[in-house]
């Protein structure tokens, strides 16, 4: 898929040592079709996760260098300037060769720094950050720890002087939780249904509110929901009519259901803002992206959200004819999603 708009997507996912961050990125790299670079942000020990990565087979081996960047420095809010710039304008050099990035960083590192270096006047106009994926260790949790290692993850703390100024590793948790979009649950298949509806609870307590908390087998899961983009033979992306609740297995166990939603007439952007995250809250939406056209724009306004985050922008590159009359074309992807309940609510706000 090559992305109309000059801002690349990317995903930052954040979780502990051992969650199953590399695991998931490894699955989305083999099953989504999409061409991704990676940048690996951990501590201590480096190369483990990268070599991880290199050696799934996602790419050929003469584009690895190019697609698959670490950085050797820890902690990414103390080197913004001096190693996270320099590796992102090297990065969005060959921006034209990308659908997006995804960032994999340890649990250590604070995950608000790290989306606030993608505001740095280099890189802010040419990139979006889709949202922030916080990795859970299921079986862990079910056991009484936030992390299955508790010594391999004090020696990788140890290992890296620039930790000192951190907190302890619940507060760190704490932190991951409250700045995820999505939270993926992972080693569910190790988990009873009951032990899942508990610690799902347990989680949904330090999210905000619309924040899914989502099971994960083995870093199964759609593309769609981690990236917000689609493979490029996906329609989804190409804005064609669907089914309403189509189920979405994209190789994984978990069964998505998409709607497509419409409106035909005036909108205001500021009314749209306030309406998104209402709909997305009442009904559970993982992820919610479409376009509207409103009066006297010529480019349609671009709408992307995963769980609470909602951007919209105004996609000045888009090769997308202007219709007739001003309307609004969403797809709202879910677990479990009343296609009719989402239009009756869009109607009744949108009509007064």
């Amino acid at each position: 898929m090559t992305q109309t708009t000059q801002r690349l997507p990317v995903t930052v996912v954040t979780g502990f040592l051992g969650a199953g961050k590399s695991t998931l990125l490894r699955q989305l790299l083999l099953t989504s079709g999409l061409r991704l670079a990676v940048l690996v942000n951990e501590f201590g020990e480096v190369g483990i996760d990268g070599d991880l990565i290199r050696s799934c087979g996602f790419c050929p081996e003469e584009e690895l260098e190019g697609r698959v960047v670490e950085l050797a420095n820890g902690c990414l809010c103390c080197t913004v300037q001096d190693e996270f710039l320099p590796t992102m304008q090297l990065l969005l050099q060959r921006q034209h060769q990308l659908d997006g990035i995804v960032v994999e960083t340890s649990g250590l590192a604070l995950p608000l720094p790290l989306v606030q270096a993608f505001n740095w006047p280099e890189i802010r106009t040419r990139t979006r950050v889709t949202g922030v994926v916080t990795v859970v260790d299921g079986e862990a949790l079910a056991a009484g720890s936030v992390v299955g290692d508790p010594t391999a993850l004090e020696a990788q703390r140890a290992a890296d002087p620039s930790l000192d100024h951190l907190s302890d590793i619940e507060e760190l948790f704490e932190d991951q939780l409250e700045a995820a979009d999505l939270v993926l649950m992972s080693r569910a298949d190790r988990l009873q249904p009951e032990q899942i509806a508990v610690l799902q609870g347990r989680l949904r307590s330090g999210v905000r509110d619309g924040v899914t908390v989502l099971p994960m087998r083995r870093g199964e899961v759609p593309a769609a929901v981690l990236l917000g983009l689609d493979r490029p033979a996906d329609a989804l992306e190409q804005g064609d009519d669907h089914d309403h609740d189509h189920d979405r297995h994209d190789h994984s166990h978990v069964a998505m259901q998409s709607a497509c939603l419409r409106w035909d007439g005036p909108l205001e952007r500021a009314m749209l803002e306030r309406l998104l995250p209402e709909l997305i809250q009442a009904h559970g939406l993982l992820r919610l992206k479409g376009r509207a056209w409103l009066p006297g724009k010529p480019k349609p306004l671009q709408i992307q959200a995963v769980g609470p985050r909602l951007e919209c922008w105004f996609d000045q590159a888009s090769p997308r004819q202007r219709p007739d009359e001003d309307g609004l074309e969403l797809v709202a992807l879910g677990l479990q999603l009343d296609a009719v309940a989402l239009q009756q609510q869009l109607d009744g706000a949108l009509a007064t």
